[in-house]
């Protein structure tokens, strides 16, 4: 039944009065029935009342299909990056892999271009000297210009090479290092042009050997004098220049003087000429003389020194005398016998003056 208010409206009516229908209170919900087919929609009433209380839920009916789905909405702006956390501690390095095989040799690259050629470094074991070089620092494809120069530099127990050429000489050499080997290849000239020693030896040990000794004029001066023990003169060609009339008059030039007490000097294998005296051995001096030529001179000199002479022969013109004994030379060995010097040395004439 309907409650009847006196509000007065349109086309409603209630004890033949138009007032405004009001629901009453909801009763308790029914069991649900099955659900009926779907009416059509009727009319819209009016204003729609206070909605009652919500009844209880019912039981989920069967999932219907999933619809289709929809558009993808556009991405919105990314947020700000947050700030990068401390790092954290390195982990223990994993035990290492077996080794891969080897890959297939790739193809040689081109040839790079040939570098410029060094210089050889210089030895000071081994110079080489060649007359008029210039600018040679020693090595054999650039000589020093002198054998003074290559004396300065070489090393004790060194060799110097000196190539074919003349050597001028207007002071003295001074061979003044231990144990050096001075070669002198064919025509190799030492030539002097003033009145001094050629070379002067006050080193010990030293071998000189292959060169030829000459001089511009007939000083009175010896080619080589020794000042030093031990040393050699070996296969070197002594000569001076041609004197006039007898050689007892000649200017007294000399192929090889011992100084005082030098010792155990050797000479060896020598072709001397056209001097006044092939050597003078001065007092106290020793050592050998073997295997040497001599002519046209007045002789090897020995002035109270200890010379052993043997196999040294004499060639033409003859000397005046091919050794001289001066006085105050030792009466006993090495010059005894007179005969025995002589048979040893090629029936040599010996002057003995003692």
């Amino acid at each position: 039944m309907l409650n009847c208010f006196k509000f007065f409206l349109k086309d409603n009516t209630c004890n033949n009065k138009k007032y405004i229908p009001v629901p009453g209170p909801t009763g308790a919900t029914g069991p649900a029935g099955p659900i009926g087919p779907t009416g059509p929609a009727g009319t819209s009433g009016g204003l729609t009342g206070a909605t009652g209380p919500t009844g209880p839920t019912g039981p989920t009916g069967p999932t219907g299909a999933t619809g289709p789905t929809g558009v993808t909405g556009a991405t919105g702006a990314s947020g700000l990056n947050g700030s990068i956390g401390p790092t954290g501690a390195t982990g223990a390095t994993g035990s290492t892999g077996p080794t891969g095989v080897t890959g297939a040799t790739g193809p040689t690259g081109p040839t790079g271009a040939t570098g410029a050629t060094g210089t050889l470094g210089l030895n000071r074991s081994m110079l080489y000297v060649k007359s008029g070089s210039i600018g040679g620092i020693g090595t054999q494809e650039n000589p020093l210009p002198t054998i003074e120069d290559a004396i300065a530099i070489v090393n004790n127990d060194g060799n110097i090479i000196v190539d074919s050429g003349v050597y001028p000489i207007d002071s003295s050499i001074n061979l003044n290092k231990s144990n050096i080997t001075i070669t002198g290849k064919p025509n190799s000239i030492i030539y002097l042009s003033t009145n001094t020693p050629a070379l002067l030896i006050t080193g010990t040990g030293n071998t000189l050997e292959g060169f030829t000794f000459t001089s511009n004029n007939a000083y009175p001066s010896e080619f080589i004098q020794i000042g030093g023990n031990n040393n050699v003169i070996r296969n070197n060609i002594i000569y001076g220049p041609t004197q006039s009339g007898s050689s007892d008059t000649w200017i007294t030039n000399r192929g090889i003087v011992t100084q005082n007490s030098t010792t155990n000097n050797w000479i060896d294998g020598n072709i001397l000429y056209s001097m006044r005296q092939a050597g003078y051995f001065n007092p106290n001096s020793t050592g050998f003389v073997t295997h040497n030529v001599v002519f046209n001179t007045r002789g090897w000199v020995v002035d109270q020194a200890l010379m052993q002479f043997s196999g040294n022969s004499w060639g033409s013109p003859q000397n005046a005398v091919d050794i001289a004994l001066l006085s105050g030379t030792t009466t006993s060995a090495p010059y005894d016998s007179v005969t025995e010097l002589e048979q040893n040395n090629s029936n040599a004439t010996i002057s003995d003056q003692r």
